[in-house]
């Protein structure tokens, strides 16, 4: 397992509904399989438990909040500016941050296909680009996801369409690297709506994330 401190925001989850306060959050992120969850979520003694077919809202105690089987399908005809309940929310934070603390190593993980796709020039840099597609019962924003990594081999950029949310097409610049039992890893990602040139528009943050004390065990 991967565990990190979050703390996240964006105007997405005002957009939302469900505003994001800056409490910092504990979370945790199998390896080896899609699961993730996130505490405190909702009440200090709640934390979330995401898998792609199930998400829950549970007590520290173990005893069951909320439940949604088959999470996806409850965001069918959803735009972006569907309101979310607490259930969306912890599903979409179980499969963001599984693939972000799990990148680039998911796409060596069976069923995910990579290609290499024309490089993104940022500035004086030149990034190499892959396309993943995901495989069939893996939770992910689209079904495929490109990502650009730099002269020193580490992940730059996350470009994807947010399908659970109208489908809008964001690019995520990720920075401030550290490493973690060997292991290097963005310390923050920013998501922004995408042009149709695949440029940013940094007018508006989408998302924030912040992560420290980052650890595998």
């Amino acid at each position: 397992m991967v565990r990190a401190t979050i703390v996240t925001g964006g105007d997405m989850f005002v957009i939302k509904g469900m505003p994001q306060d800056p409490t910092p959050r504990e979370m945790t992120v199998w390896l080896h399989e899609q699961h993730a969850s996130v505490l405190p979520f909702g009440a200090p003694d709640q934390k979330t438990n995401f898998t792609a077919d199930r998400v829950s809202i549970e007590k520290l105690d173990g005893r069951l909040v909320a439940e949604r089987d088959e999470p996806r399908e409850s965001f069918a005809g959803h735009d972006l500016d569907t309101p979310w309940d607490p259930l969306d929310r912890a599903y979409f934070n179980g499969y963001a941050l599984w693939t972000y603390l799990t990148t680039p190593f998911l796409l060596a993980m069976p069923g995910f296909t990579v290609t290499e796709i024309e490089p993104w020039r940022e500035g004086e840099e030149l990034w190499r680009g892959l396309r993943a597609t995901f495989p069939p019962g893996t939770a992910g924003h689209s079904t495929q996801q490109d990502f650009y990594f730099g002269p020193d081999h580490l992940l730059r950029r996350h470009d994807y369409h947010v399908d659970i949310a109208g489908g809008f097409a964001a690019a995520q610049y990720v920075y401030d690297t550290v490493e973690a039992d060997g292991i290097r890893l963005p310390t923050k990602r920013r998501a922004y709506r995408r042009d149709a040139d695949r440029r940013p528009i940094l007018g508006q943050t989408m998302v924030s994330i912040d992560v420290s004390n980052l650890r595998f065990t």
